[in-house]
């Protein structure tokens, strides 16, 4: 299996469970939905906003460092959150729509990418404006990784409440040979 292959996999895997955890996060109360549990983001949809708002954040790095990429062109038209407790969203519908409409982009970013870009060095500033150069397709890991690291919170949060989310590994969308 090519790296390519793999971040393709991981983008579809990012997607299946973005579905799985807005429907479970459909089940909460809004006061459940925005109460403080002491995660990270405080609230689940603070968690949530912060998953959109770093993922935004690395596609503008991302379109910003290689203009070739066409399936990026909506992120070129976002606003860059200024940090990443951003409440980009209050209204969980609204989150959702921009969550989902990411996660097909993403999926087309991994059909989009090349090799050659794989393998070349992303330049970019963090968040602090430190100057960064790193293998783009170990930062795309990264991305991938950070997600599933904040889902986690929240199908925590969630089973702490008393709703399932239902099976989350990544087995379970890499096709049989």
């Amino acid at each position: 299996m090519s790296v390519k292959e793999n971040l393709q996999l991981m983008a579809s895997y990012n997607q299946w469970m973005n579905l799985s955890v807005y429907k479970a996060v459909a089940e909460l109360s809004d006061a459940d939905l925005i109460e403080d549990k002491g995660a990270f983001f405080g609230s689940v949809l603070g968690t949530l906003n912060h998953n959109l708002a770093a993922d935004i954040i690395w596609l503008k790095r991302f379109a910003d460092h290689f203009s070739e990429l066409s399936s990026l062109d909506f992120v070129r038209t976002l606003e860059r959150p200024a940090t990443l407790n951003t409440q980009l969203f209050d209204d969980l519908l609204l989150l959702q729509s921009q969550r989902f409409r990411l996660d097909q982009l993403i999926i087309d970013m991994m059909n989009e990418i090349t090799d050659e870009m794989l393998s070349s060095a992303l330049m970019y500033k963090n968040m602090k404006g430190i100057e960064h150069s790193q293998r783009f397709g170990f930062t795309l890991q990264h991305f991938f990784n950070h997600q599933t690291h904040h889902r986690g919170q929240i199908t925590t949060l969630l089973s702490q409440m008393g709703i399932d989310v239902g099976a989350t590994d990544l087995i379970i969308t890499i096709p049989p040979m």
